[in-house]
């Protein structure tokens, strides 16, 4: 259980940072986090003065219980509650849920009677037991009932002149989710601002001195004490249930649940309940270790479906994201049309290759200098923590994936991954011109993709969500551990973008960007070291596999007939493209196929772009060349290496200036 020590401690750690009272803060002991969906502002005799639709999450006081409340009655918060817990008249409206404000005051009651009583606290009793709180909500335009006094649940229709009739769509239904149709108002839940002179500090769910107020009242109150098996200290008052709402605030599932009362679900090995006799956990710790997760998650966790992974450092320091791609992760501004400058100063397309300008090496150098940042605020010895969470029924938590590390491991590992399978990646941009609607614009970077979009690349995009956190979840171990990336994901990549008759264009350039990061990230780090292999992010005119050239002679094939198309005005596919699934399987044959289908295409540009074939002419020669003459011959299925030549060919073919002025006079 070394995940719940980490968690206390980073509790402990975060606490005194800024960033514990930020946007999304760390949620004080005995207090709970929620959706508001109504401000009622009061003064500090109980008063009411104005209300307001308002959709925020706050922190509100609660108990042991209602931090994890469900069932037919579940308990009542302290302060902020729904409408059907806080307002004494709600009963008198009809078309709403059960009434619990007797609870709901009687526990309040109890806090103002208290020693640890609070200002605040007690103008909200005085206000609510005076029953007008539907009431004035009704005044104020916030809630509305038709003229038998029923809860307005949807919306209506009212005269607005002239016979016409307008839709009346009131401001709590647009923050309120719509059940079975309807809209319940006794869901709504309240949030409370007390203005008192001289206090500076009106909101509730701000007021530190009212958190802690209600963080004693509530240790005051328990009766069970024992040994904490997290802190080692006796006499402690200890958890008879543990908080739910960890990933969001409508979580149900737990981590820790020990309140089976009957059933027998521990089979007699205990005289009482588990929670007692086999492991108890303080309630103060579980609070802490609970409300760190759940501020973990809020703030920098990877989510895919109800499915978690969140890593952190113990001391609360920033850490890179994990799961993510490397281009969320810095700015590296190497594009696609720089390998325009690697274009051949002769009359050929072919690019003469530039020594001093290696992609893959400046891609290394601008993640290095980006995690340089980071190994000079953490150092090589503290503790970070990857943890997944997902829950396989609603009340119910797993923990997948777990792992402690230290820092400067941790940063080893995710600078592995990111520079072993980076590749020019397919990546849209809006981009917004003055007095303009912002275009989308289509670039070519250099980054890892993030595990899901390589399970998209692997699945397609309609892949059900249960194979979405299966990919995902086979895919951490090799960021975080270091193993070797799954084959079969790798070749169902491979094949897909081998099959873009299948997709939309656009599909199918970012699957071929994945699939070939991914075999080539799969043969940098391959279980056998004699099998391992580097891959260049450029054209290497010094590869002569049958895999690689293929590849290339492919590329060429499809630009050929491209720009004749182009030529006569034709969009339709090419042959290659038509044909690049059965190229896969069948190089040698289907490229007789392909070839003789070039013949009509290039008697089309022999009159009109002598140059560009002339320039295609000897660039089929040279690749030709480079063939040994037995392997090129065999017909063998091609593997993932001729996506990495088709790719780079392509681009360059693309891009270089001879093509591009090609592309021009044929338009």
């Amino acid at each position: 259980m070394s995940w719940i020590q980490k968690l206390y401690e980073t509790y402990e750690a975060a606490q005194v940072t800024p960033q514990a009272f930020g946007e999304a803060p760390l949620v004080p002991v005995s207090h709970s986090i929620q959706q508001a969906h109504i401000l009622v502002k009061i003064d500090g005799e109980g008063n009411f003065l104005e209300a307001e639709v308002r959709k925020q999450y706050i922190i509100l006081p609660a108990t042991e219980k209602s931090a994890g409340r469900s069932g037919k009655k579940p308990p009542p918060h302290l302060l902020a509650d729904k409408i059907q817990y806080c307002a004494k008249d709600y009963p008198d409206f009809r078309g709403g849920k059960p009434s619990f404000f007797v609870d709901y005051e009687a526990q309040l009651k109890a806090w103002v009677e208290s020693e640890f009583n609070h200002p605040k606290a007690e103008a909200i009793l005085k206000y609510i037991q005076k029953g007008n709180v539907l009431s004035d909500l009704i005044k104020e335009g916030i809630i509305w009932v038709d003229e038998n006094s029923h809860l307005r649940t949807s919306t209506w229709k009212e005269e607005a002149g002239g016979g016409e009739e307008n839709e009346k769509t009131p401001e709590i239904f647009k923050v309120l989710t719509k059940k079975d149709g309807k809209y319940e108002i006794g869901d709504a839940l309240i949030a409370w601002r007390v203005e008192i002179a001289g206090d500076l500090c009106a909101n509730t769910w701000e007021d530190i001195g009212l958190f802690k107020a209600w963080s004693g009242c509530d240790a005051a109150s328990k009766k069970t004490y024992g040994r904490c098996y997290l802190t080692g200290k006796d006499g402690t008052a200890i958890a008879e249930q543990h908080p739910a709402k960890i990933r969001h605030t409508g979580d149900k599932a737990k981590l820790i649940s020990s309140n089976d009362g009957a059933g027998f679900t521990f089979r007699g090995r205990f005289t009482d309940k588990p929670d007692r006799q086999a492991c108890a956990v303080g309630y103060v710790s579980t609070q802490k270790v609970h409300n760190a997760l759940r501020w973990l998650i809020s703030r920098q966790a990877y989510q895919n479906y109800g499915q978690v992974f969140v890593a952190w450092a113990v001391s609360g320091k920033e850490i890179p994201a994990t799961l993510a791609s490397s281009s969320d992760l810095f700015d590296f501004d190497l594009d696609i049309e720089d390998l325009s400058s690697q274009s051949a100063k002769s009359n050929g397309p072919e690019p003469v290759p530039d020594n001093t300008k290696n992609f893959a090496q400046r891609f290394s150098l601008g993640l290095k200098n980006y995690l340089q940042g980071y190994r000079t605020k953490l150092s090589p010895t503290e503790d970070i923590v990857i943890m997944g969470l997902d829950a396989a029924t609603p009340g119910r938590m797993a923990i997948l994936f777990c792992r402690e590390m230290m820092a400067g491991d941790f940063l080893d590992r995710i600078y592995r991954w990111h520079s072993n399978f980076a590749w020019w990646q397919r990546k849209t941009m809006a981009v917004e011109e003055k007095g303009k609607k912002s275009k989308v614009e289509v670039t070519w970077r250099i980054f890892a993709p993030a595990p899901r979009l390589i399970a998209e690349a692997a699945y397609g995009k309609r892949l059900d969500d249960s194979l979405k956190k299966t990919t995902v979840q086979r895919i951490v171990p090799c960021i975080i551990d270091g193993q070797t990336f799954p084959r079969d994901l790798m070749q169902s990549a491979v094949n897909r973008a081998s099959n873009r008759v299948g997709m939309e264009n656009w599909e199918w350039q970012q699957t071929l960007g994945v699939a070939c990061a991914l075999y080539r990230g799969f043969y940098a780090h391959h279980s056998q070291t004699a099998q391992r292999r580097e891959y260049q992010m450029t054209l290497e005119t010094d590869r002569i596999s049958r895999d690689y050239l293929y590849g290339r002679l492919l590329a060429i094939a499809e630009r050929i007939e491209e720009i004749a198309l182009n030529v006569a005005g034709e969009k339709r596919p090419t042959t290659a493209e038509r044909m690049m699934q059965r190229f896969a399987d069948y190089p040698f044959s289907t490229w007789k196929t392909i070839e003789t289908a070039l013949r009509p295409y290039m008697d089309r540009l022999q009159s009109k772009r002598a140059g560009f074939l002339h320039n295609m002419r000897t660039l089929l020669d040279e690749v030709m060349n480079l063939f040994v003459a037995e392997e090129f011959c065999q017909d063998n299925k091609l593997s993932g290496e001729f996506l990495l030549g088709y790719h780079c060919q392509r681009q360059i073919l693309r891009n270089n200036k001879s093509s591009e002025q090609a592309d021009q006079e044929g338009e």
